[in-house]
């Protein structure tokens, strides 16, 4: 009798640990399941949210800065800021270089503006170079009564030459 019970606890036993093992496993891949899914979900709401980013600060973005050239007869800001680039853009053609870069011509070559983002209705913001030396400087720019631009140096940065 002693044999048969040690052997029907054995059975129950191993019973036991099988029921239990398959319970475990069962639930260990169950919550690895929703924790894929939970990760799934959190990127796509990573990818859904708006990351703030320089487009805010753009003149066809900002519509303070639209409402001030709509009052001043400005209407179309796509082609308005296109004729504030140009107008900036035609001193690279002075002999000693773009007077805006606030850099005085260093060497042969002249400094000269390359890119012009209009930051608003007051502001833009270029690098210029001299295809050696880089730099970056913030202007104001105004409209005068006969629709011309004219423009001031805020603030400029020339970069120091960098050693290879």
């Amino acid at each position: 009798m002693k044999k048969s019970l040690t052997l029907y606890l054995l059975i129950i036993a191993l019973l036991m640990n099988v029921f239990t093992y398959k319970y475990f496993s069962t639930k260990y891949s169950g919550e690895l399941n929703d924790a894929k899914v939970e990760n799934a979900k959190l990127k796509d709401s990573l990818n859904l949210m708006t990351i703030p980013s320089g487009d805010k600060f753009e003149l066809k973005n900002n519509d303070r800065a639209q409402n001030y050239l709509y009052e001043s007869k400005i209407t179309d800001v796509t082609a308005f800021e296109e004729k504030v680039k140009q107008a900036l853009l035609s001193y690279n053609d002075n002999p000693e270089g773009n007077k805006f870069t606030d850099q005085e011509k260093l060497g042969n070559q002249k400094f000269i503006i390359n890119s012009v983002k209009v930051l608003n209705h007051r502001w833009i913001i270029a690098d210029y170079s001299d295809g050696k030396l880089w730099g970056e400087v913030m202007l104001k720019y105004f409209i005068n009564d006969d629709q011309t631009i004219s423009f001031e140096v805020m603030n400029s940065y020339l970069y120091p030459m960098q050693l290879n």
